[in-house]
């Protein structure tokens, strides 16, 4: 993207909504390195704070209209995995809106390492931002048309503590799993964390999070959601233990349960 308004326009097509006023658009796709030091300048952020609250709404109104058999529990853990971070982080990604958030030169600096969170913080503004400017039923809409059609029962299923039922799986094979942070990433004000998920010394999964809780939280996610590749990778760092000529692997970003 060129320029500022090249930016905005191509955010208003990614999204499918005309914004009546585009400086609401800006603000929303506005990092909080880009305003740093500009008095006068804003970010998203209370946008996002705005757009959270709005989108568990909508979010929650359909899966109590769509699954009217399932209890207060199955609703809650369909709208935590729907609207968690590593959800609409890659939602924003896949729909292409990476190319429009603004950053400021600090963020720019780092390769834009702060890019996931980011994301996730961006599409929750941009629920706010066309709340604002085009009213309750655009706002719905829009999440209606992207990240709605994502909601699927088999979410109910998920644990609502993956760390203790990734434990309680593990332990079984008298294996423990312990955490790492691997990376931090982002400015201060927009801190996000990397976390890796180890089996008998192994690298199994990796997640992110905005605090280490939720990266650790989502590390373990990761590894339920390939659960027989990552257990066949503990078991194999359990026996390397045992055995000093076998290599045991480091833990990187790029971790997978393969």
């Amino acid at each position: 993207m060129d320029t500022l308004n090249s930016r905005l326009a191509h955010a208003q097509e990614i999204l499918g909504y005309h914004f009546n006023d585009t400086d609401i658009l800006r603000v929303a796709l506005t990092h909080p390195s880009a305003a740093e030091g500009h008095e006068g300048k804003r970010s998203y952020e209370r946008l996002e704070f705005l757009g959270d609250s709005v989108l568990g709404a909508i979010v929650a109104k359909e899966a109590y209209v769509r699954y009217p058999k399932l209890d207060e529990g199955g609703l809650t853990r369909i709208k935590v995995s729907l609207v968690s971070g590593a959800h609409l982080s890659k939602l924003a990604e896949e729909m292409g809106l990476g190319d429009s958030i603004i950053f400021g030169s600090s963020e720019n600096g780092t390769g834009k390492r702060g890019m996931h969170s980011a994301l996730e913080n961006v599409y929750e503004s941009l629920v706010a931002a066309i709340l604002l400017d085009g009213g309750f039923v655009e706002a719905r809409s829009f999440v209606e048309r992207t990240l709605l059609p994502l909601m699927d029962e088999s979410m109910a299923n998920e644990p609502e503590n993956p760390k203790s039922t990734l434990q309680e799986l593990l332990q079984v094979h008298r294996i423990t799993p312990t955490y790492d942070i691997i990376e931090t990433q982002g400015p201060p004000h927009d801190r996000s964390f990397v976390a890796c998920v180890m089996g008998a010394k192994v690298p199994l999964a990796i997640g992110e999070g905005h605090s280490k809780k939720e990266a650790e939280a989502a590390a373990a996610r990761a590894a339920l959601d390939d659960y027989d590749a990552c257990l066949a990778k503990a078991l194999a760092g359990a026996e390397a233990l045992h055995d000093p000529d076998l290599p045991l692997e480091e833990c990187e970003e790029d971790v997978t349960c393969i």
